[in-house]
């Protein structure tokens, strides 16, 4: 079979190619076609993926193309992790949005509805150009925001698009670890949109363990999550959120610590980055050694200046480890190649999930998976809180979407005016002013 990758120059490739070695069962991916727009990352991430090849028996064959049409033609599998702007883009969002007052980052707030305003258009076309030349191909997307652009390609291409988050196995991992049970044999109860979801139960031989960790401000305390929100606002929930939550509740608080801080996360991204592909230019350079400690300082990184908000701390080692997102997309082309039926937290077409959105609505959810693709499991309905937050931010996503299909200028500051962590239309009017000057792909707004 043959996986197509989009956005085959990014750093984390390595990591999907990583769990594509390990993976020794009969159909497996056998060839990899990296695309990326620009040839010397493309160039860069395929050294390091040689060396993780080296002695491997039986490695994926990888080639490397510019061109979307040739990498589509042919595809079993399409994986879609492009950044439209790159990393000057989103340094630029977050500068536009603390400048302003407000949040910043790319996928929660106004760095995350001008990153979207960038980005559907693009994922539009390729979506396009899959249906065109590769119809039977499955796609897997994880650009950000991650729940957004799904729908946005699922308009053409329907349940075929299935959009993929490490966050909430991460954090169900992190929770099952905190009760001293097996993290793949237990039963995540989830649900919410992409980056802002809820973990409202973690079931354990059929029961719910997740009462007896809230009974427990040591056990709360005792892994990221408890760590970043606090024990006693965890109690008062009655579930563990996402992480992503942390700049809802506690949204003055994170603004303050980016705007305090000598660096926002996309400028030291883009700034690590840009030092790893120029060391890679070197011939000469150990390709997997460098990208590894690379990666590692990105990792210890991760939300550092919410953790700096919320007096956590340092991540503890057992933290580092993410969901894997690449060993999640693995299981999801494993179960739709061979109808190997298992049960993975997606983003899917709501259908009639949830009731208090639409059957097109793009959701994340535990679904069971099997050769026809993602089938989302019915789930209990959220409490009103959660329920105002997820059809607020929706609503939100929806006009997004009006706005990349229409160019109109004046629904894109609607989608800015009506999100939960933006207080002020006028506000909403400067960040529109701010990113259409800052992105020459916001220049379709008018």
């Amino acid at each position: 079979m043959r996986l197509t990758v989009l956005g085959g120059g990014g750093f984390r490739l390595p990591l999907v190619y990583s769990a594509l070695l390990g993976d020794h069962a009969d159909g497996r991916i056998t060839e990899v076609t990296l695309h990326d727009v620009d040839a010397g990352r493309l160039t860069a991430i395929a050294r390091v993926l040689a060396d993780q090849a080296a002695g491997v028996p039986d490695a994926p064959e990888v080639t490397v193309t510019t061109d979307l049409d040739e990498a589509l033609r042919g595809a079993d599998f399409v994986f879609s992790a492009i950044r439209v702007g790159g990393l000057e883009g989103r340094a630029a969002d977050e500068r536009i949005a603390l400048a302003e007052g407000v949040l910043g980052q790319e996928t929660v707030g106004a760095g995350g509805i001008a990153y979207g305003l960038r980005t559907v258009p693009v994922a539009v076309d390729i979506a396009r150009r899959i249906a065109r030349l590769a119809p039977d191909a499955w796609v897997i997307n994880f650009t950000n925001p991650a729940g957004l652009v799904t729908e946005a390609m699922s308009r053409r291409l329907g349940d075929r698009v299935i959009g993929i988050c490490d966050s909430p196995v991460g954090l169900g991992r992190r929770v099952a670890r905190a009760l001293g049970a097996d993290p793949d044999t237990a039963s995540i109860d989830y649900v919410g949109l992409n980056h802002l979801g809820w973990l409202r139960g973690l079931h354990i031989e059929g029961r719910d363990a997740l009462p007896r960790l809230l009974a427990d401000p040591a056990l709360l305390g005792s892994f990221e999550e408890g760590k970043l929100f606090g024990a006693d606002w965890l109690q008062s929930l009655g579930a563990i959120p996402n992480e992503y939550l942390h700049y809802y509740y506690f949204n003055r608080e994170a603004v303050r610590a980016y705007q305090e801080a000598k660096q926002t996360r996309g400028a030291f991204l883009h700034d690590q980055q840009a030092r790893f592909y120029e060391e890679m230019k070197q011939p000469d350079a150990p390709a997997l050694a460098t990208w590894d400690r690379t990666r590692a300082e990105r990792e210890a990184t991760y939300m550092a200046h919410n953790r700096e908000a919320a007096g956590a701390g340092e991540r503890d080692a057992c933290d580092l480890e993410s969901g894997g997102y690449e060993k999640v997309a693995l299981a999801l082309m494993r179960a739709i190649a061979h109808n190997q039926r298992t049960t993975l937290i997606l983003n899917v077409r709501n259908h009639s999930t949830l009731s208090v959105l639409d059957a097109d609505a793009v959701i994340e959810v535990p679904c069971f998976v099997d050769a026809n693709g993602a089938h989302p499991i019915s789930v209990a309905p959220l409490p009103l809180h959660a329920t105002g937050l997820v059809t607020a931010v929706k609503a939100v996503e929806r006009e997004i979407l009006a706005a990349a299909g229409s160019g109109s200028r004046a629904t894109a500051v609607k989608a800015f005016a009506l999100h939960p962590l933006i207080d002020s239309v006028t506000v909403a009017r400067r960040l529109v002013d701010g990113y259409t000057s800052a992105h020459p792909a916001l220049a379709y707004l008018r």
